[in-house]
């Protein structure tokens, strides 16, 4: 059997791990055009702060030593197309005939140009390629004042490695707060004291509409009229699902359109990670929904199917989880959706849960300050979503009691979701 991959993230190599544990023989080709090893793209930030080493981004190993343990051919080779109806990858080197193929390209960081704003001065923050050009910058001392664009949680990373160097920072967006996509209002509004207690500067409602320099310093003017000083602008804005080999051969929606098993439209091609969509559990919709952890089941599900077997991926739920600024944000579920809300805790210190409960099921939560129960509350709420009448173990409620939790508010979360 012969397996083409194209692209080598974790979902690739989830993949390959998968299907050489199911097929010890079969050729398999990796196509990437990094030559690098698997890395997470959100361990980036953390080293260009200094946090983490080099060879800390990669968390499965060196290229060498992956080959050697799984036996597959790498080729550095940049994808032109992958052909469905034959079957075939095209590079600039030829093309290629696999009998599985999987679709692994991931997602790419996406800013639109912003006028005035000269190269040397505008970076992405995504790739490792990314995060080596932001620490040697830094390593300049040049940078005195930055815009970051984009209150997102690569954003406000962003936003703490440059406060942390001592560059005036300011983090800036469209929406009307900090984290839009995974925050209560209450909940932004706290951290947005808290950030800017620290120093941060932001603005929302607003993003930048052109550069110029303004008495020798680079400027950005905002769409709103606002003039920031800004050596350096760092583009958040957001990513897009790296689609073109299969543009016009399989079916695309945002992202690559895939069923249980990870199948395309087209039979034999496979896809996995942000490149492709998957089951939101709460909206009952597909949609990408970039997780690392997404992308790892996803593409140990494709790859077990590729080689014969039978796994499925039954979806996930929205979720965010970041430490940043000496606190911890985690968010669940779809933030517009409204409910009764139950609260616990201080957005000041300490623990804080917003549970937003609609139809007998947690339809959001915000978690400020524990991630040590992050997983215990998702764990539950997806058990909500499978239409189980959950109930708490014993050995869980221990844990949450343990971290903060009163008993009596585990006790009012039962009782409001299973009578």
């Amino acid at each position: 059997m012969n397996y083409g991959i194209v692209g080598f993230g974790t979902a690739g190599y989830h993949a390959v791990k998968a299907i050489r544990e199911y097929d010890k023989t079969g050729r398999i080709v990796v196509y990437g055009n990094t030559g690098k090893a698997p890395y997470n793209p959100m361990l980036t930030t953390y080293y260009a702060y200094g946090k983490l080493t080099y060879k800390g981004m990669f968390p499965f190993g060196d290229l060498a030593s992956i080959q050697k343990e799984l036996d597959f051919t790498y080729k550095k080779e940049q994808v032109k197309k992958v052909h469905a109806g034959s079957m075939t990858v095209e590079t600039e080197e030829g093309s290629e005939r696999y009998d599985k193929l999987l679709i692994s390209t991931g997602a790419r960081a996406f800013a639109p140009p912003v006028k005035g704003l000269l190269p040397e001065n505008a970076l992405l923050m995504r790739t490792v390629e990314d995060a080596e050009r932001f620490k040697e910058r830094l390593g300049k001392k040049d940078v005195k004042s930055a815009i970051v664009i984009g209150a997102s949680m690569v954003g406000i990373k962003v936003a703490e490695v440059l406060h942390k160097n001592g560059v005036e920072t300011w983090l800036i967006d469209l929406a009307k707060c900090i984290f839009p996509l995974a925050a209560y209002p209450e909940v932004a509004a706290a951290i947005e004291e808290r950030v800017e207690k620290q120093g941060l500067h932001l603005k929302f409602g607003a993003t930048i509409d052109h550069m110029k320099v303004e008495n020798g310093q680079q400027t950005a003017v905002l769409t709103d009229a606002a003039k920031i000083p800004a050596d350096l602008v760092v583009l958040c804005i957001g990513t897009r699902a790296a689609v073109e080999t299969v543009q016009g051969e399989v079916e695309i929606k945002r992202g690559i359109v895939v069923d249980d098993r990870l199948e395309t439209s087209v039979k034999d091609i496979y896809a996995a990670g942000d490149c492709c969509e998957g089951k939101n559990l709460e909206s009952g919709e597909t949609q990408i929904i970039g997780l690392w952890a997404n992308a790892n089941r996803q593409g140990r599900a494709a790859g077990i199917n590729m080689a014969g077997g039978d796994a499925r991926f039954e979806g996930n739920i929205l979720h965010n989880i970041t430490h940043f600024m000496n606190m911890d944000f985690i968010g669940f579920g779809d933030n517009r959706i409204q409910g009764e809300v139950l609260e616990c805790g201080s957005l000041e210190e300490g623990l804080y849960i917003r549970l937003v409960l609609q139809e007998g099921r947690i339809a959001g939560a915000n978690i400020m300050d524990s991630y040590q129960i992050s997983g215990i509350i998702k764990n539950y709420m997806l058990r909500l979503f499978s239409g189980e009448r959950a109930v708490l173990p014993d050995y869980q409620r221990g844990m949450l009691i343990k971290a903060g939790l009163p008993a009596e508010f585990i006790d009012r979360i039962e009782e409001k979701i299973n009578g």
